[in-house]
This record gives C-alpha cells, structure tokens and sequence, in this order.
C-alpha cells in the first residue's frame, strides 16, 4: 500500500494554551516551518498564480440551541490538517489568526502566492466564517453555495464534497492509497458544548479524523492530477476536461491528424449557436427523468414484482441516437401535416396549446404540470396532469411522440416552432462516451485497475451533467459590507453570456443535446411503459417495475434487438468497432449498452408515489422515500412494527420522529449574535457569532394531497 509520510506522524498541534487566549505564535511558526521543510513541499504555477502543491483541509464541530424561541449556532471546535500536521483551535480569534500566520510563513500575499484548503461542504463553513475574513474573490453557482472562496490574505477555500461527489464516510471508503477512516458515533451532536468544553480523546480523534480524511484525498487527486493547481473545483471537471481535449485537441502532445479533426470540432461548433429566446425555449422544453407510479397500484401490496432497467441509459442515447446538428430556425406549421413533416424530419422544439386534453390509459400521465406555462380546468395525478380544459407548454417532437399514446385532445394551436437539423454528436465526443463505457465495463474487478474504473465510471456518470451546464446563470457576487442581503446579482446580462458562449473557441457541446438526451430517454422508457399496459407499476428515469414479468419477454427481446440494429448504425457512421459498444466483464459477460437488463424480482412492493416505496427480498427490506435517509427510516419501521408489519405500516399517515429520518433542518442567521450559553456539563459560557447556521433533527411526514388521494380511491372503485 502507498504510505506518505504524513500518515505515519499523527501530529496534533493545539494552537493555544488557553482555550478561549490568542494562539501560541510561536508554536504555530516553528511547526509551519517544519512542514515548509518536509520533501513534498512545493509551488506549481498555473494561470499567474503559485499554488502550494501539499494538501490542506479545514472543518469545525458546531452546537445549536434555543434562546427562548430565537434559534442560535456557535462553533466550538476548528481542525486545520496542513499536510498531516492538525492544529487545533476553540475560536473564530485563533482561527483568524492562525490563518494570518500561515499567509506570513509561506510568503503568500508578498509572492502572489496561494494556499488551497480543501472543506467538505464549504456551503456549511463559509455560512460561519464569512464575516470573520476580507474576501478577494468568490464564486458562486448559487446564493449560499461558493464553489471557492479567496481571502485577501491568499488562502483559497474550495469544497471537496462538490470534487468528490461523496459523503466523508463513503470518501474515506474510496481511499486507494492513503488509507483512513471516518470515526463514526464517538460525538454526541444533541449535547450543547461550546470553546470552554473540554472534549474526551474519543470525541477530539472524531473532529480531527474529517480532516484527515479530506488531506489523504486530496493527496491522491495531486498525485492523480500531476499537482494541486490542475486539480477541477467540480467532479464534472474531469469529464469536462477530458473530453476537451480530446474533442478539440488541445494538448500539444497531440498528432496532425488529431489536430485537424480538433480545427473541424471548433467550426462545427461555431456554426451552432442560440439566440437568447432560443435558449429560453430549451430552458423551458428541457425535462429531467420521469418517475412516476400506476395511480391503480398506489398504496397496493403487491407481490412478485419485477425491475427491468436501461444499461447506461444517458450515454446510450448521446452514442446511438440522433440530436440537433444545426443552430435553430423558426417555421410556421399552417396545418397538421407540415406539423407531421417537421416531426418526422427535423428535432423540433415549440410551444403548443392543447384543448380538451383527456387521457387514453389511468395507467400513467406523462405530461407534468411544472412543465406548463398556462392551465385551465385541470386534474393533477401526484404532479402530473390527467386532464386540462386548456393546457398549454413547450416540448420536443418525441414529447409529442409520447403524448399521443397516451392523451387525446379535441384540438391543438401551433406557437413559435424551432427546428434543427438531425444528424449523430460528434464522433470525437462518441469516442470519449465509448472509452468511458469500455473502462466501466472491461475493468470492473480487474486487480490493479481499481482507479481506472473508478474513473471510467465517475466520467460515464457525469457526462450527462457536462451537457446540460445552464449557459445563463445569475452572476452572483458577494459583497460583505452589505447587512440586508450579501448575496446580490451582479451586472453582466443574459445576451452578454449567450454572446461569450457562441464565440467561445473552447466550446465543445452545444446545450440543445442535453434537451434531447433526456427526451429520447423519456422516449425510450414510455415504450416500455406503453408496452407493460397494465402490469406497469413504476418506473424511475431509467427503470421499470410490474407484475407479470414473464409476459412482457418478448417486448424486451424486440426492444433490445432495435437497440442493437441503432448501435451498429452508428457503430458504421463513426467508424467505431461494434464490439466497443459491447465490452466484456471480467467473467466474459457481454454488455451491450442501452438495452433492457433484468434487476431482479421483489418478494414484496408498495409505492406511495414518486420517490416513495418499499421493497422486500428475503427477510431484507429496502425503504426509498425522498428526504429521509434510507438506514435511518429501515431502522425505526423494523423497531417500531416489525418485518411483519412495515407494509401496513407504510401509508400516507405514517410520521416518522425527529431524530430518525437522518435528516436536518438548516435555518440560516446572517445577524452577529452574542449571548451566554450553558453546556451539557452545565458550565456558562459567552458566545459570539457574526453568522450561523442552526441545524435540529427533521421529523418527516409521508404527505399525500387528498385530491390525489380521491383521484387514486376513484379510479379503483371504477374497476371493481
């Protein structure tokens, strides 16, 4: 196992005598010039600035209480791990002014210099540290959520959750090289302590343990990436940067050949561009996954359940499938059969107008009504819309594909409507899909290839994502003298990005093929929806669960051999071998991308709705409700009724207990606060925050609207 030296010194640095005094200067210099003597201690330039290439991460260890009715938070504890030696501090004063002294011993301000500390979750850090530092720069992708932020004094906060895409536990469970573990259960959250309470070596090895683990990541991405300045801020970052490169051949490293296809890359994509009403109508035509229940199986236990679901869903379509090749232009459809040429002809986006919109099936109802601009005299089933006097939206042709197997109208008005020319995504971007899928596939338990499918798998998983990036965002800025509300939009218009973004020569997607990605998804699911009919019970994104499986083989086998004729297809067109789509495991299994894979049968099923249902195999049962945590909510239905009873159990009346759903309530205090607060000790002590984020268990409640409710209970009696 590769060990640094780090891992073998265990060094714990308290940075004060006194909890509450200022630090120990002279402690915390001697130790920094200890660490700027060890041999990995180094500066890499990138981008005008020297970044210092040793792994650094910071974390504190919060209390929240009551004051009266006024909800507070106070930190009591910080860890700052600098390359494996942890200093300890108690107070925002101490941390300040270690962090001063650090910026003086490594010349950061004097060089153009600058520290990367690594926190996981630094949405969560910065809420309480952000008034104690003079900013320099800061980014956010949205109110509250700094991807990184620059103090004046040169140290760049950045968040390894949003690098790793993993919980601290799960993290520390991913370690290739530099082993460590997350302690678990050694601190108490519900007991208020505050800087003057004294912590057991239990509870400090718990505190000083999450940085650890962040400085052994780090130092696997730094070995991964060559140093810390070319590490991403983002897990996409990876997949992004990769595929760069290979689309547009940027490296120097690469052929003449490669370059060529890298200058024929850039002008495809500078001939695909948007206006911003155009954007806007891809903002509004773009749909997520669908998941949804059979309205006629809600609140069912039912048995004998199978779950089929698509191999890679995603990158099967952006492989296989045909997306918009073209900028888009606007056409009139005078009557229903230009409507029915364009369909046929061209990736269409519009907005229409149905009336008298009725279903054809209770089994499901595709069309979702966050997705509509206008609504007249309606019925919801769970979110989604049964029936509409007036119903009007904006979709792509297959929408519209969709939507006729399973609605029909009495009419319907044309509004503005887009095509593009269809065509296959870039071979270059295929081939990146294609190698990601291979990796996924081929290395999975390979001896000595772990990191090679770790990442083979995290860049087929966020390949998608890199495609469907907003192009207009607000441009948030943060300005801290502001009391109201620091968080302000900045200048720079909508028009003004579109403009950068058309004339980037680095731009290597095009964000309509995010909206048909999903779309042909959707697409492809409803065939199986439509083809299950009644036997259909749920389906999410990418999967399908019903009864009777056994009858529905046929429609599968078809479905998979259609895959497999547009797999070769395209296989021809870019010149990729047909076996790349369809690598071998390790045990010789053949895994074609794309087509139906049989997960399993449940012994037992019960959904309440999307997100909501429980599954039982054998004597394990298996709970997905979205916001409670899935071990917390199967350890309080197994305590409280049993296996023999969770099922009944499980109905829209079922409240499950603050402190047993795994989830918190965050509640934001952007006021400073001082006060006295009492320990579980019950010791006194002052306390003062210039901001905070108070953190209570959630209790949950399985809500279920009761025009849903009556919805579901007519449908059935109808039947009977």
């Amino acid at each position: 196992m590769k060990m640094l030296s780090f891992l073998m010194q265990d060094s714990l640095v308290q940075v004060s005598s006194s909890n509450t005094g200022d630090v120990d200067r002279d402690l915390i210099v001697s130790r920094l010039n200890y660490i700027k003597s060890q041999e990995n201690f180094e500066w890499v330039y990138s981008h005008k600035v020297h970044y210092l290439n040793i792994p650094i991460s910071f974390d504190i260890e919060t209390s929240s209480f009551y004051e009266g009715v006024a909800k507070k938070a106070i930190m009591y504890i910080w860890t700052c791990n600098v390359n494996g030696t942890t200093f300890i501090g108690r107070t925002w004063k101490q941390f300040t002014q270690f962090i001063d002294i650090m910026s003086e011993v490594f010349e950061l301000i004097r060089y153009n210099k600058r520290c990367l500390i690594y926190v996981h979750n630094l949405e969560y850090e910065f809420q309480f540290m952000r008034k104690w530092f003079d900013w320099h720069d800061i980014f956010a992708d949205d109110k509250r959520q700094p991807l990184y932020a620059v103090t004046k004094s040169g140290v760049e906060f950045r968040c390894s959750y949003r690098l790793s895409g993993y919980s601290l536990a799960k993290l520390a469970d991913e370690l290739r090289y530099y082993k460590t573990q997350k302690m678990v259960g050694d601190l108490d959250y519900s007991l208020i302590r505050h800087s003057n309470t004294p912590l057991t070596d239990k509870e400090l090895k718990y505190c000083t343990q999450d940085t650890q683990v962040v400085v052994c990541y780090i130092q696997e991405e730094i070995d991964k990436n060559g140093d810390i300045a070319h590490i991403p801020y983002t897990k996409t970052g990876y997949v992004r940067r990769y595929c760069q490169d290979e689309c547009l051949a940027i490296h120097k490293q690469n052929d003449d050949v490669s370059r060529l296809k890298g200058l024929k890359y850039r002008d495809v994509m500078q001939s695909l561009t948007l206006t911003y009403d155009q954007y806007k109508m891809c903002k509004a035509g773009f749909q997520g996954g669908f998941t949804h229940a059979n309205i006629n199986y809600v609140n069912e236990t039912l048995t004998d359940v199978g779950s089929i679901d698509f191999t890679s869903s995603y990158p099967f379509t952006m492989m296989a499938q045909y997306f918009p090749m073209s900028s888009p232009r606007e056409v009139e459809v005078h009557d229903m059969k230009d409507l029915e040429f364009y369909l046929s002809s061209y990736c269409c986006l519009f907005e229409v107008q149905f009336i008298n919109l009725r279903p054809l099936t209770t089994i499901e109802n595709p069309i979702s009504s966050s997705r509509c601009s206008y609504l007249e005299g309606y019925h919801i089933n769970n979110g989604r819309v049964i029936d509409a006097k007036i119903l009007e939206t904006t979709i792509t042709e297959l929408d519209f594909d969709i939507y006729r197997n399973f609605y029909t109208w009495d009419g319907i008005k044309i509004g503005k409507f887009l095509v593009f020319y269809r065509g296959y995504l870039p071979t270059n971007l295929v081939k990146c899909l294609v190698k990601f899928y291979k990796d996924k596939t081929t290395l999975k338990g390979v001896a000595g290839k772990e990191e090679e499918y770790l990442q083979g798998k995290a860049m087929l998983n966020s390949a998608y994502g890199m495609a469907v990036t907003d192009i207009v965002r607000d441009d948030l800025e943060y300005h801290q003298e502001m009391y109201a509300d620091e968080w302000q939009v900045g200048s720079e218009t909508p028009v003004s990005q579109l403009n950068r973004y058309n004339k980037n020569p680095s731009r290597f997607l095009y964000y309509p093929w995010g909206v048909w990605v999903t779309a042909h998804a959707r697409h492809n699911l409803f065939k199986g929806i439509k083809a299950f009919g009644s036997d259909y019970v749920y389906s999410d994104t990418d999967s399908i669960k019903a009864i009777n499986m056994d009858r529905h083989q046929d429609f599968i086998k078809n479905y998979n051999l259609h895959v497999r004729e547009q797999l070769e297809k395209a296989a021809d067109f870019h010149g990729i071998p047909m076996s790349d789509f369809e690598p071998e495991t390790i045990k010789g299994e053949k895994k074609l991308i794309g087509v139906w894979d049989f997960e399993g049968t449940y012994d037992k099923f019960k959904t309440l709705g999307a997100k909501r249902y429980l599954v039982q195999k054998g004597n394990d049962i298996e709970f997905t409700v979205a916001g409670v945590n899935k071990k917390a909510i199967k350890e309080y239905m197994l305590e409280t009724y049993g296996l023999d009873g969770v099922f009944d159990a499980f109905t829209r009346s079922l409240d499950i207990p603050a402190g047993r759903t795994g989830k918190l309530t965050h509640t934001y205090i952007d006021r400073e606060w001082q006060g006295e607060v009492v320990d579980y000790l019950g010791q006194k002590f002052p306390y003062y925050e210039k901001s905070s984020i108070h953190l209570e268990p959630a209790p949950f409640k399985i809500s279920m609207l009761d025009a849903f409710w009556d919805y579901m209970c007519g449908i059935k009696q109808k039947e009977k």
